[in-house]
Order: structure tokens, then C-alpha cells, then sequence
């Protein structure tokens, strides 16, 4: 009984380690890499809680089953060690697959936004990236949009690789500074008051969300957010095209 007592003791202190490094990859996760809205957006949040619910619950299992103090202190030392290196491997190889998953800009491409992840950038155009663009950030998505077309070529080449997968938000050769779409971006979107108009059980919604923001519906314009499995909305300042707030509502 006392030899149990002591393994629970020890898987105990193991889980609240577990638990407070956990805590910290989590700041790391949630506030750098997948802030609001792109948690939910993208799927961040389900992917970072199954890779730690197993990283944390694993780790203090196996020492539950292998601590006990009747073992060569060496040889207790050495299992111990050996389930740490293994759990924090199983947490860097986590963190790694989540880093692929993350979201890298958010890309304005003709008539709305895109959400472009880390694991979306075709690795043999990273090297067309502009000058100027970090083509795959490390602190949170980026505001971008994808210049027009240079000529009817470029452009049946850019549809040809979307319908093989590759959208054109994706695509670093197309990227440029969002200040420098600003006009096709106010041109694009279009008044609040339609959609609400349109969706007029949401109206509510809109409304208390755009006075949160400090707006109100005739002075701010909407465009859809396109995502992985998923569409949300983009209220932007028609003036200035300035992103002000997302919904999880799809516009179209």
C-alpha cells in the first residue's frame, strides 16, 4: 500500500509539471500562433488539445507504472529519464505538427479573404515571396492580398493550380502589401446593411458584435472569410479598409 502511495505521489508531481508546461505551450500556441479568430477558424484549438490531452495524460501514466523507490536508485534515475525524454519529444513533435497547421496571413484575393497556413505555401514558390514579406511568420498571421494578374497567361495558370488544390491567397508570387489593394478592397465589399438585411435573423447578432467594436452597421462593410472548413465574416472600415471584426457567420 505505501509502495502505491508513493507512485501516486510521483505520477502527481509528474501531472502538474506535465500540466504547467502544457500551460506555457499553450500561451505559446494561442496567443502567437493561433490568436483569435484563427483558433476557431482553423482548427487550431482541437488539433494543440489532442496532441497535449495525450502528451500529459501519457507522461504521468508510465511513471505511475514504472516509479518504485525498492529499485537501484540508478536504475529508478534512468526509467525516469527515459519517460521524460519521451514525453517532451512527444511534445516538441506535437508543437511541430501545430506550427504546420498555423496560420501564416490572412490574403485578400479578388472578392474576399483567406485564411493561408503555414502547410498551404507551395515550397518551390517560397523563393518568389517579395521583398519586404516574411512568407511564413512565426508571430501570428499577417494582413496580405494577392495583386492583379500581369497578363491572361498568369492568370489561367493562377485558376489551373487552384482547381488542382492551390489557392491563389497561397501563393507568395501573387502577394503584395495589403495597403496596396486598398481601393479593390473597398470596391469588393459591400454594405452591412445588406447582409443584415438579407440575414435578418442574425441582425441582432451583428449589431451587438459592431458595438462592441465601437461601429455600427451604416459605417462598416463586409466580405467573406474563407477558411479550411469554414466561413466567417470580415467587417472592415469601408474608409480606410481597415479589418475591425469577424463573426462566425457564412455571408454567402
Amino acid at each position: 500500500m505505501i509502495q502505491w502511495k508513493e507512485r501516486f505521489w510521483a505520477s502527481g508531481i509528474h501531472l502538474c509539471i506535465s500540466a504547467l508546461v502544457a500551460a506555457l505551450a499553450g500561451l505559446l500556441v494561442f496567443a502567437v500562433w493561433f490568436p483569435f479568430p484563427y483558433r476557431e477558424v482553423s482548427g487550431g484549438r482541437e488539433l494543440f488539445l489532442l496532441v497535449i490531452m495525450v502528451d500529459v495524460m501519457l507522461g504521468p501514466l508510465i511513471t505511475l507504472a514504472v516509479f518504485n523507490r525498492a529499485k537501484p536508485r540508478a536504475e529508478l534515475r534512468r526509467d525516469l529519464t527515459v519517460v521524460a525524454v519521451l514525453q517532451i519529444a512527444g511534445l516538441l513533435y506535437g508543437l511541430w505538427s501545430v506550427s504546420l497547421a498555423r496560420p501564416v496571413h490572412l490574403v485578400f484575393e479578388i472578392d474576399r479573404f483567406r485564411v493561408v497556413h503555414a502547410v498551404d505555401v507551395p515550397e518551390p514558390l517560397l523563393g518568389r515571396t517579395p521583398s519586404g514579406i516574411d512568407a511564413l511568420p512565426w508571430f501570428g498571421p499577417t494582413l496580405l492580398a494577392v495583386r492583379p494578374f500581369n497578363d491572361q497567361s498568369e492568370s489561367l495558370d493562377a485558376t489551373m493550380a487552384a482547381l488542382e488544390g492551390t489557392h491563389i491567397g497561397a501563393r507568395p508570387d501573387l502577394w503584395q502589401p495589403y495597403v496596396q489593394a486598398r481601393a479593390r478592397v473597398q470596391q469588393a465589399a459591400k454594405p452591412v446593411v445588406q447582409l443584415k438585411r438579407r440575414l435578418s435573423g442574425r441582425a441582432g447578432e451583428i449589431d451587438a458584435l459592431l458595438k462592441a467594436a465601437g461601429r455600427s452597421a451604416e459605417r462598416t462593410a463586409y466580405l467573406p472569410l474563407v477558411a479550411r472548413r469554414t466561413v466567417w465574416t470580415v467587417f472592415i472600415d469601408p474608409a480606410t479598409a481597415e479589418v475591425v471584426a469577424f463573426m462566425p457567420l457564412d455571408p454567402f
